[in-house]
């Protein structure tokens, strides 16, 4: 099995974090976005990860590639650099690494979370993952016949047709064939608005057809903006907390001060006269003084201090100093 993530976009919505650190890099519940993608799917499809390819811009430096291929091999796959140079569609992304398209593949966008609890249907030619949304109309949805199979595929429906929407996760029994398709887009400059769509390969091999079945998750969790993006921090606190997993650092230093969990805190963190949680995360070596600091983000390196946070997100080696709340400031910054 190969994973694909395209993941070259800038994440315009989420600066100023995404100024300096690539969306799918930045930590929920300490550890990146794009790690907890690709191992929430391999729990899902439970296979051998072969090759984990990622699409990434050349802006992003060989620091990020790095960090990329360190996550592959952390699941004992191979990690795959491909770069978009042009943002010219989903098809366009996935086919900057048509190389890696052999065998059973998962397509998967790097700025979603799930929590899922299904078997992966490998006789299907293809298995998209869905989630019940309450206004379809912002979605690209799927139409389901009474085999549980996917009839249609509507972007952003005016009209109601099914509550259930495409959370940006694909699996493709034959890469060669998602290549296939792919290819004749680009060859034939198929576009919707100058871009070639996934959505169109895909109805055409539905056409041709092929079975198309759906993966419904549990839960589904954005990372687009940055009050979306605490709160899926905080859901995935309470997620990890419930599973038993350790989420504080031995090596915390506690004086006078309390953890109200579920939290993050990393390594080397030094909290002092100070309250953090419920739903904090706090990257490794940051310290914390005189605040109380609840539903929030903080990465590495960084020195609160006199704080009231709640719904605050904080880059590294950030200095923050004051009595604002609800911040969002990102890498080097001092506020103070």
């Amino acid at each position: 099995m190969k994973i694909i993530v395209p993941m070259a976009g800038r994440g315009s919505r989420l600066r100023p974090h995404t100024l300096t650190v690539p969306k799918p890099l930045i930590p929920i519940a300490g550890k990146p976005i794009v790690h907890r993608l690709v191992e929430d799917i391999a729990g899902v499809i439970n296979q051998d990860i072969e090759e984990i390819a990622f699409i990434i811009h050349k802006d992003f430096g060989d620091v990020v590639a790095k960090e990329l291929i360190a996550i592959a091999e952390k699941l004992g796959a191979k990690g795959t650099i491909y770069y978009q140079e042009q943002p010219l569609g989903t098809a366009h992304a996935i086919m900057s690494a048509k190389e890696s398209m052999t065998g059973p593949v998962v397509v998967a966008y790097a700025d979603t979370l799930f929590r899922a609890d299904f078997t992966l249907d490998t006789t299907a030619d293809s298995v998209i993952w869905v989630q019940k949304v309450d206004d379809p109309s912002a979605f690209g949805v799927v139409r389901l016949n009474d085999k549980n199979e996917i009839t249609d595929f509507v972007e952003k429906p005016k009209e109601f047709v099914t509550d259930l929407a495409i959370i940006g996760i694909y699996y493709f029994k034959s890469g060669e064939t998602l290549r296939s398709e792919l290819q004749y887009l680009l060859d034939n400059n198929i576009t919707k608005g100058g871009e070639y769509q996934l959505t169109d390969g895909l109805e055409n091999m539905k056409q041709k057809g092929m079975k198309f079945v759906p993966g419904k998750v549990d839960h589904w969790m954005d990372c687009g903006n940055k009050n979306v993006t605490v709160e899926t921090n905080s859901r995935m606190l309470n997620f990890l907390h419930e599973d038993g997993e350790h989420l504080v650092s031995d090596s915390v230093v506690l004086e006078n001060s309390t953890i109200i969990p579920p939290c993050f805190i990393g390594e080397g963190v030094v909290l002092v006269n100070s309250t953090v949680g419920p739903n904090v995360s706090l990257g490794e070596k940051t310290r914390v003084e005189d605040s109380a600091i609840k539903n929030s983000l903080v990465q590495t390196n960084t020195l609160i201090k006199n704080a009231n946070l709640d719904n605050a997100m904080i880059g590294n080696h950030a200095v923050f100093n004051g009595n604002f709340t609800a911040i969002s400031i990102g890498d080097y910054s001092v506020l103070e």
